[in-house]
């Protein structure tokens, strides 16, 4: 299949202008002061082209979340990355992670996004103040810019404005009261203008879609392909339904539980909204619901829709071609396991909203390499490509709840389909061999004549199109690779290649790896943007806000999850659920609690890998409950099914309730003394 990588145009890619502000260190985060010797930044915005490189410079602040040491995706309990000393000890690495394990500071914070005074070998966040002052001085200096029209200017400073309010979220979800900025300073504001005091929630939020509403009008519908990634109407909506969702989630709203003694010390009243009655958090899930609507609206009218794979059996690889030809079923379980492989890793598909453009082809580090398999000594396919760990690491791995968090086939939560056999999960299951008329229930998901474990037999199709384990098929390399994480086996461990570089877990992933990738150089590493919002998220979002609106969830909630569903190949919500040859807890899909748990699960699956579920969790006040326990995993050097198959613990976590906000740098506390530090921290 030929794929062809578009991208934004100009600069957006790379960063060419760094402005005088910028340069100031961390310590004076809030002296957004021009010394008078240097460059006036009216020059600095003189022409055209150097507006659009400020302008660039503005998009350099979105996170790298698709760098495997600075992405925020490796929170939760999803990933787990190499397991030498070399590279769990060193502060640089696998940042999420350590956060996850307890090793988060208040005096070099990971993924510190409110000073950056831990960047290099221990914060690696995006400096998100410095993002927000700088948005503060594109929108001021751009005025007086030559050669640019109104609606330029109007459209150029839209896109700032959205930024700048995405920044800020950014920043209110992962510290709670922040400081709003809504100008920035100068050489004569004193006193309080530069050392403030941070923000009520509420306030904080309010400033955000303020500032989205007023941006939207002046965005185009849509971009060009030479602008894909630049915000548009369409991208501006959904951040809007996203902000509006959290903004009335349980954290952020009526939040007693955790902080009523949070307060601020100007008038000794909580940061937190935490006295919400239930009408007004109602109206929130309402204004969310008008949000996501119109997102859902403006998204479609592009013709943005859920991502299928546009071809037929001709285009599915050589042994996929031999499954598909089976019959009927065969073919069409194929096109959807296609449909659910290329969601993420399809350049620009019709699912893709926003997603991160400025990826270096030749950046190392990043997720889709980290997480690719190795073509090994072991793999029957002739290429060149083999033992080629340089571009292909295959260590970031997936946990073991992973393996357990997709449904069965029924649609159903394994614990709670009566047809699955949990109990015996662990027991070992011996497919068909290919010449046997059985082996066409499994064509495609596992390889015929092998022995593996019956977890693995009898699930969704997602979770063949995502997970990687033994006795199931990794599509990388052009390729259908057959997969045995046993120690010498393809994807397992091979201390002659490499003693580090392995799936700890004994269980990969290639969700994030686009099946053409190869191994024997950057350039034939297929790069594409990684989503920060897509089609799904947004019906699934529409699903959650519908349920808290209603009484009772009915057939309109029921309609936006089973989109998702249906693509999935799996059953409606209502008719699994109700159906007491199925469904463990019956009817669980009607009662309000039941139906969030489900869509919960139905986004912490269709989303999985993809930096969701730790907030998931985080806004309804689960991640204590959900991160606290040890990450657990096969033993990567057993070379039989009796010695690999067992389960032991890979990694011990910590995460309490303080870890739900992140801590102010000690730096930051003795710069300004008006800040108040997070609870517990």
């Amino acid at each position: 299949m030929k794929i062809q990588m578009k991208k934004i145009s100009k600069t957006i890619w790379t960063v060419a202008l760094t402005l005088i502000v910028i340069l100031a260190p961390s310590c004076s985060e809030y002296l957004d002061v021009v010394p008078d010797n240097v460059i006036k930044l009216e020059n600095v915005y003189n022409t055209m082209d150097d507006a659009y490189d400020a302008l660039a410079k503005m998009y350099s602040y979105i996170p790298r979340d698709y760098d495997t040491h600075e992405t925020s995706w490796n929170l939760g309990d999803e990933f787990i990355g190499r397991i030498d000393a070399s590279m769990q000890n060193g502060s640089g690495n696998l940042r999420g992670e350590r956060i996850m394990r307890g090793l988060q500071s208040t005096s070099y914070p990971i993924l510190n996004a409110w000073s950056s005074s831990g960047t290099g070998n221990t914060g690696g966040a995006k400096p998100l103040y410095e993002a927000i002052r700088n948005c503060n001085v594109f929108l001021e200096y751009i005025k007086p810019t030559r050669n640019m029209t109104e609606v330029e200017k109007a459209d150029w400073c839209a896109q700032v404005k959205v930024l700048k309010a995405y920044y800020n979220f950014l920043l209110i979800r992962q510290y709670g009261p922040i400081i709003i900025y809504p100008t920035f300073a100068t050489a004569d504001d004193m006193g309080t203008d530069l050392f403030r005091y941070r923000d009520k929630v509420e306030d904080c939020f309010r400033h955000v879609i303020d500032l989205l509403k007023e941006a939207i009008p002046d965005l185009p519908p849509n971009r060009p392909n030479t602008d894909l990634g630049m915000i548009d109407q369409v991208i501006a909506k959904a951040i809007k339904a996203r902000v509006l969702l959290y903004y009335a989630s349980p954290f952020y709203s009526g939040n007693r539980e955790f902080y009523e003694d949070f307060v601020d010390p100007r008038d000794n009243q909580p940061f937190f909204p935490v006295f919400d009655t239930p009408a007004e958090t109602k109206a929130k899930w309402e204004e969310a619901l008008v949000a996501v609507n119109d997102a859902i609206t403006s998204a479609e009218a592009e013709l943005k829709g859920l991502y299928t794979f546009p071809s037929n059996s001709r285009d599915f690889y050589l042994r996929d071609r031999g499954f598909a030809a089976i019959n009927d079923e065969c073919r069409q379980r194929m096109q959807t396991l296609y449909d659910l492989r290329f969601i993420v890793p399809e350049p620009w598909n019709n699912e893709l909203v926003w997603g991160m453009s400025n990826i270096n082809i030749y950046n190392q580090g990043e997720l889709a390499h980290s997480t690719n398999i190795r073509l090994s000594a072991a793999s029957d396919i002739a290429e060149g490509d083999k033992n080629r760990n340089n571009f292909s690491w295959q260590w970031m791995g997936a946990t073991y709840r992973m393996t357990e968090r997709y449904y069965s086939k029924n649609g159903l939560p394994i614990t709670e389909d009566l047809t699955y056999n949990y109990i015996g999960r662990h027991d070992a299951y011996t497919t068909p061999g290919a010449e046997e008329d059985e082996y066409a229930e499994i064509a495609g998901l596992l390889q015929p004549g092998f022995t593996t474990i019956n977890l693995y037999a009898n699930r969704e199709l997602r979770f063949y199109a995502h997970m990687a384990f033994t006795g199931g098929w990794y599509r990388s390399h052009f390729e259908v690779i057959n997969v045995s994480m046993m120690n010498g086996g393809s994807g397992g461990y091979e201390p002659n290649i490499n003693a580090n570089d392995f799936y700890c877990t004994g269980i990969g992933l290639q969700k994030l790896v686009h099946p053409e990738s190869r191994s024997s150089n950057w350039q034939r590493q297929v790069k594409f943007p990684y989503p920060i919002i897509r089609m799904a998220d947004l019906y699934l979002m529409k699903a959650e806000i519908l349920n808290e609106i209603k009484d009772v969830p009915d057939g309109d909630v029921w309609r936006e999850i089973n989109k998702v569903r249906t693509r999935a190949g799996i059953p409606d919500v209502e008719t699994v659920w109700s159906n007491p040859l199925l469904a463990r807890t019956l009817n669980k899909h009607t009662t309000k609690a039941g139906m969030r748990d489900i869509i919960l699960q139905e986004r912490s699956i269709e989303l999985a890998f993809e930096g969701h579920r730790f907030w998931d969790m985080q806004r309804h006040k689960r991640a204590h409950l959900e991160f606290a326990s040890a990450v657990r995993g096969w033993n990567y050097r057993g070379s039989s099914f009796a010695t690999f198959f067992e389960l032991g613990i890979v990694q011990t976590r910590r995460f309490t309730i303080r870890d739900y906000l992140w801590p102010i740098s000690l730096t930051e506390l003795n710069t300004n003394g008006n800040l108040v530090q997070n609870p517990e921290w």
